[in-house]
Order: C-alpha cells, then sequence, then structure tokens
C-alpha cells in the first residue's frame, strides 16, 4: 500500500500504541489497569523468545493500526505456534486492507522464524472482522471456554 508501512514500535511510539491498543479495548468493552500497559509495554521491548511482539501499521507517519502476536511451544509440533491476540486498525481506515497487511506480516515473520501455525480467536459477533478473517484463514470451529 503506498504511504503505508508495517513495523515494531519504537519508544517513541507508545502515545500511539497505547490509543490504538485502548481503542482495541474499549471496542471488546474491556479494560486493564495502568500496570498493565505499563508491563506490556515494558515486555514488547524485551527480547525473547516467548515474549509478546507488535507491529503497527503506520499510514503517512502516523499509526493507523496494530497487531500483538506471541509464540508459543505445542506438545503438536517441534515449531512452535504463533498466536496473534490483537488485532486492531483505526476507525477512518477499515476497509483500505490494513487489517490483512498486519496478518501477512506476522505470519511472513513466523516463518521467517521457522513457525507456520499463525492462529487467532475473535467473538462471533465481529461480523466486520470475520469477513477478513474468512478470506485470509481457516475458521476450525473450535470453540472457547475460560475458568475465572
Amino acid at each position: 500500500m503506498e504511504g503505508m508501512e508495517v513495523r515494531p514500535p519504537t519508544l517513541d511510539d507508545e502515545a500511539d500504541w497505547r490509543r490504538l491498543w485502548t481503542d482495541y479495548l474499549d471496542f471488546y468493552e474491556a479494560k486493564v489497569p495502568e500496570e498493565v500497559y505499563v508491563e506490556t509495554w515494558k515486555r514488547l521491548h524485551t527480547p525473547g523468545e516467548f515474549e509478546p511482539k507488535c507491529l503497527l501499521a503506520v499510514t503517512h507517519t502516523k499509526p493507523m493500526g496494530l497487531v500483538h502476536f506471541m509464540y508459543h511451544r505445542t506438545t503438536w509440533a517441534v515449531a512452535n505456534n504463533c498466536y496473534l491476540q490483537d488485532l486492531y486498525v483505526d476507525p477512518e481506515r477499515r476497509g483500505t486492507g490494513l487489517g490483512r497487511v498486519l496478518i501477512e506480516a506476522v505470519k511472513r515473520i513466523a516463518a521467517e522464524d521457522g513457525v507456520t501455525n499463525v492462529y487467532w480467536l475473535t467473538h462471533e459477533s465481529n461480523a466486520t472482522a470475520r469477513q477478513l478473517y474468512d478470506r485470509v484463514a481457516k475458521n476450525t470451529g473450535f470453540l472457547r471456554y475460560r475458568i475465572e
């Protein structure tokens, strides 16, 4: 896409990252305490195979989308899995392909790291995102359960 780049956040991107992640959390009617913002930002800049990673979609110098992802071990393969945890595109940029570009960037980076299984979850009511997801990935049909 012209005028757009995907890159890891720099320390100067904290305010934009925080804005995008807060908007993502708001979309899901979720909140995290300040200490989670601080620790997550720190972890995103900490090297390590299993530390979370982030990419920003920057259009004309302004971050307009983000993706968080992380690798983890699996008992089903020797290679790690890649869990795409959070994907968000600013509402004014939705429908422009930024979501697809972010997913493809995660897929490419994971493959470079020897990881071929990239997966994620979304809420069944997220019809807009599911239109994209149904085009770029296979719905495995699994349901998620959680113990609080």
